[in-house]
């Protein structure tokens, strides 16, 4: 089996651990998966790991579960996104990843409305 279809793979069942929240959709990005759940950009994926999107609002949530956010180098510098890791029980079911992804909903509504000010 080739990396690209365990990558494959490990989106699918992203996608299904997400799907109880809505219309899960995933789209090739920077050698990852984005997953879109109803239009709102709500997860990466970058290797084996699910990253959630978080702002000021949740972060500290994620934080106390001991989740790390997502971090690049790019031209030399450190690179911070608002992404994190679920806690690995999250990663189990559907149901104990939910309170996680609506963290994510949350804070892609959030960023939805902040862009859409006049």
């Amino acid at each position: 089996m080739s990396s690209m279809s365990a990558d494959a793979d490990f989106a699918t069942y992203c996608s299904e651990l997400l799907a109880p929240a809505g219309q899960v959709r995933s789209k090739r990005m920077f050698g990852g998966y984005g997953l879109y759940i109803d239009d709102l950009f709500v997860a990466i994926i970058v290797g084996d790991a699910l990253y959630l999107k978080a702002d000021e609002q949740s972060q500290q949530r994620f934080q106390e579960a001991g989740s790390r956010r997502f971090e690049y180098t790019r031209q030399g510098k450190q690179q911070r996104m608002g992404f994190w890791t679920v806690p690995d029980q999250a990663m189990d079911s559907p149901a104990l990843m939910r309170p996680w992804m609506q963290l994510a909903i949350d804070a892609a509504l959030r960023a939805r409305a902040r862009t859409r000010r006049p």
